[in-house]
């Protein structure tokens, strides 16, 4: 009789629990991290990353950037020696250590519009801020014979207050 007792009372009946569970009482450490930590998930984006990036629209837009770059002094003037043809060179060598954009606050490009007269022509002009004055650039791109553009011509308007 005391065989049967034990048998019983000890036997395989009395702890069932399938092979992959834990011992009773003790918990996965995978499982606790899970509970501690939330999940990597996809992290929030940052608002300035949200906004649509400008990007420039034509020539026009590259070489408005440079010129008003060369005439602020912010870039030498040789750095449009290639981009260039004809006496536009000239005329950003007289202008760009006079200019009226050369000032004690950065100038901004505002707004670049352009005027396709022909093919292989853009006539481009340029709205440029400086603090509360406004100034304007025009400026004209011949395309050459190995299709890039240069900048034949360059006049810069006086700012108005």
């Amino acid at each position: 009789m005391d065989t049967t007792t034990r048998s019983t009372a000890g036997g395989e009946g009395s702890r069932s629990r399938p092979a992959s569970a834990p011992p009773a009482g003790r918990t996965r450490p995978a499982a606790r991290r899970d509970q501690r930590r939330p999940q990597a998930g996809p992290r929030p984006v940052p608002r300035a990353a949200q906004r649509p990036v400008r990007r420039p629209g034509g020539p026009h837009d590259w070489f408005a950037e440079r010129l008003l770059a060369v005439l602020s002094g912010q870039r030498p003037v040789h750095s449009l020696l290639g981009h260039t043809v004809g006496g536009a060179y000239e005329q950003l060598v007289v202008l760009a250590p006079t200019g009226p954009l050369r000032e004690r606050l950065r100038p901004v490009l505002r707004h670049c519009g352009r005027f396709h007269p022909g093919p292989g022509v853009i006539e481009a002009f340029a709205r440029i801020t400086t603090g509360d004055r406004v100034s304007a650039m025009a400026f004209r791109l011949e395309q050459g014979s190995d299709l890039r553009w240069r900048c034949a011509a360059v006049e810069v308007g006086a700012p108005r207050p």
